[in-house]
């Protein structure tokens, strides 16, 4: 986002306002406590700072634990489209470094009844990406 409008978030201090924006709960007490008991912590102008004190505090502990929990719990519903679904999907799947193999097998698992019918008598495909190809010209006769 930085970087799409360099000069709207030339100083740090924009950065962090931009972010503050965004924070809920507990992260965002921490913030309004730290702007008024502590309005000359840098972690209010540096960018760097407010990172690193919000990731150590509020940030995901394991990016990559979370990610194969979400694969996990994921399921596409009967009355979704699939291709909004692996967007979703990939989304997770990418920061797990999983090969191609675990993808499609938690991509199957994944899908609703409906697809799996059709899949079980379509012929098998040997490559993810000719899985997913099958799966969305099912998803589209559907």
């Amino acid at each position: 986002m930085f970087q799409a409008k360099p000069l709207t978030f030339q100083l740090e201090s924009s950065r962090v306002a931009f972010a503050a924006l965004y924070l809920q709960g507990i992260a965002f007490d921490h913030y309004t406590a730290l702007l008024r008991f502590d309005p000359n912590s840098p972690v209010l102008s540096n960018w760097q700072a407010f990172a690193q004190e919000f990731s150590s505090k509020f940030g995901v502990f394991d990016t990559v634990a979370e990610a194969e929990e979400n694969l996990y719990n994921l399921g596409m519903r009967n009355d979704k489209q699939f291709t909004t679904f692996i967007v979703r999907f990939e989304k997770e799947a990418y920061e797990t470094s999983w090969n191609y193999n675990a993808l499609q097998f938690a991509l199957r698992r994944a899908l609703p009844q409906r697809i799996k019918d059709v899949l079980h008598l379509a012929p098998k495909q040997p490559t993810y990406n000719g899985y997913k190809a099958l799966v969305t010209q099912i998803d589209q006769r559907y």
